[in-house]
């Protein structure tokens, strides 16, 4: 940045590094997304477009992002982990969060005809998206985290997917709240059993359990050959032709399963190594 007389306003910027040996995690959330759905007339009481949209909006995060190591997402909100001594942007805060929710809407926007031009649906406004950022400072503790994430997403879906039912067979939305409320999981799982003929534990997994987006700890080599104007991927089985490079990329899996047990970790242990 030049010099200048005007340079001591930089004085007033607070320094916002996050504590070091803590994971920070970014969670993105939809802002007013109940209208947002509803003015895009959005599937009840999932739509499997709009959640798949998410799940390619949280890769291109971590895509972009290499210190990412796992995300989880439901509904209308992401989170991302960042490694426990990621340096990226000096462990800034507001950086962290701000890039993070930044490219989250950007690739929602900018994708949106991919997950809904077959159903001539138009994006008739841009959502927003905020964020913010929580550092962890045990594994424990950030497991736990994401565990809350996952039982929250069973229990909000189990509650919609009563509701919107009882909507959808004649009952006004004050009704269908009335027949659940004091209601336990148990009564949930019996009212669409008995009334619907659904047996919840049927759905997809997308939608019971949120989907998880893990960093791989292998990579893949793509083979690029020169263009006019830049460079094209061409398939891994072409012949390289001279003066192309051989670029190694990150793998990603996405999951929809139970991470709340030990199992995912153990199959993943990994993932909080630094």
């Amino acid at each position: 940045m030049a010099k200048s007389r005007y340079e001591y306003v930089r004085a007033f910027e607070e320094p916002d590094a996050l504590l070091p040996s803590h994971w920070p995690v970014v969670r993105v959330d939809g802002k007013n997304f109940h209208k947002f759905c509803t003015i895009h007339e959005m599937e009840k009481p999932n739509d499997e477009r709009l959640l798949k949209l998410m799940n390619f909006s949280a890769l291109k995060v971590m895509e972009q992002l290499e210190d990412i190591v796992i995300s989880y997402g439901q509904s209308d909100e992401y989170s991302f982990v960042f490694r426990e001594k990621t340096k990226t942007y000096n462990r800034r805060r507001c950086k962290l969060s701000s890039t993070v929710v930044s490219i989250f809407s950007s690739a929602f926007v900018f994708h949106w005809n991919d997950f809904f031009k077959q159903d001539d649906k138009k994006l008739e406004y841009p959502p927003s998206f905020d964020s913010r950022v929580i550092p962890y400072p045990k594994e424990q503790i950030l497991k736990d985290y994401l565990s809350w994430r996952q039982v929250d997403c069973h229990i909000n879906n189990l509650y919609n997917t009563c509701f919107w039912y009882l909507v959808q067979s004649g009952r006004t939305p004050k009704e269908a709240e009335k027949d659940l409320k004091g209601t336990v999981s148990k009564d949930k799982h019996e009212l669409l059993f008995s009334q619907f003929n659904t047996n919840y534990n049927n759905l997809p997994q997308l939608v019971r359990k949120g989907t998880i987006i893990v960093r791989n700890n292998t990579k893949q080599h793509k083979k690029t050959q020169e263009r006019a104007g830049g460079k094209r991927e061409v398939p891994n089985d072409v012949t390289t032709l001279s003066g192309v490079d051989d670029v190694v990329t990150p793998t990603f899996s996405i999951l929809n399963e139970d991470l709340i047990g030990k199992k995912f970790w153990e199959e993943r242990s990994y993932l909080l190594e630094n």
